[in-house]
């Protein structure tokens, strides 16, 4: 049962995840990167470079006591912090007045075909930037790369196209898997060959991922637009064309969705056609059985009646003219639907 979160002072972290609670700083500037690893913000804070940008990366959330002491350091409030401790929190953009907060879902592929939502949320600040996921990801190891390399001189622009350069990832990551998803069942709606035809379980296997996809990615459309068109002082002009550019990924990524919509639709239509076709081709079969043996069972009925006299049950080649009789009338049913080509 879902509790008021208003009536609890109470932090509980409601994901799945055991990976340990461990922090990462990254302080940068146009000379160079800092690099500090903690398992408490206590062990960061003496790391933090006031004339930096601080990126925190804080790994796990089963440490809430820890999360909690962090949020506090920068100010940050305490419902906010209970939303980044729910793991089923819906996905939202929130502004406030001194940091932006932005909470989303990340999937990473598991086996068989499978993906796995996790929870990623990033708070914004004039010169610090926090992001909260439930476990390792590798999205936020290639920007760190980046900032070693001083890639697009991010090393010199603000909080803000961090945020894009993350939330641009993220876009990333949803179009490679649902361009994925599209190829694939692309190949096999226009497979002409029976056998690579899907079963229902694998349909279904589609819908769930579709659905997550959907579920995922949908609500930030809104929240896009509306950080878009908002006077947030944290959103500097000079890097506003970056957030457009993660806005016409969301797109890419919404209009492929309605595409794979589409083709999942034809892939329930055309496997119901399938088994219907099947059920036709069973039915036609056992049409064809049944009248074969209508003729014979005719000539059975005649030679069944209980009348005195029958010339041919007292003749010495009866039996065999009856059968001969009744396979030479079955093998004739069965030519004439031969030569009609019903069979």
């Amino acid at each position: 049962m879902t509790k008021n979160n208003l009536l609890s002072e109470k932090l509980n972290y409601t994901g799945i995840s055991q990976t340990p609670t461990h922090l990462h700083l990254c302080s940068y500037n146009p000379e160079g990167v800092h690099d500090c690893n903690g398992k408490d913000i206590d062990e960061i804070i003496p790391h933090l470079q006031p004339n930096s940008i601080n990126w925190i990366q804080i790994h796990g959330l089963q440490n809430t006591e820890t999360v909690q002491k962090i949020c506090q350091h920068f100010g940050i409030d305490f419902l906010v912090t209970q939303d980044i401790l729910n793991a089923d929190h819906l996905t939202k953009i929130e502004e406030h007045e001194n940091y932006n907060v932005i909470i989303l879902k990340q999937l990473t592929a598991e086996k068989d075909n499978n993906y796995l939502s996790q929870q990623l949320c990033i708070i914004q600040g004039e010169n610090f930037l926090l992001t909260f996921v439930e476990k390792e990801t590798e999205m936020l190891n290639e920007i760190h790369t980046a900032l070693e390399k001083n890639v697009l001189k991010i090393r010199n622009r603000q909080t803000d196209f961090l945020l894009s350069v993350i939330l641009n990832s993220v876009m990333t990551s949803f179009m490679s898997i649902i361009s994925d998803l599209e190829d694939e069942l692309e190949g096999r709606l226009l497979s002409s060959n029976p056998a690579e035809m899907p079963g229902i379980e694998e349909i279904q296997q589609y819908r769930r991922i579709f659905r997550l996809i959907k579920k995922s990615i949908l609500p930030l459309k809104e929240h896009i637009n509306k950080l878009l068109h908002s006077d947030n002082t944290l959103l500097h002009k000079s890097n506003r064309p970056f957030f457009n550019d993660v806005n016409d990924h969301l797109q890419f990524v919404l209009q492929t969705l309605e595409g794979c919509r589409d083709m999942i639709s034809a892939l329930v239509d055309l496997y119901l056609s399938n088994n219907d076709q099947r059920m036709n081709g069973i039915m036609k079969q056992l049409t064809i059985v049944s009248t074969i043996f209508i003729p014979l069972t005719f000539l059975a009925g005649i030679w069944g009646m209980n009348f005195s006299w029958m010339p041919e049950l007292n003749w010495k080649y009866g039996y065999l003219f009856a059968w001969i009789l009744m396979l030479v009338t079955g093998t004739a049913v069965y030519l004439l639907f031969r030569r009609k080509k019903w069979y």
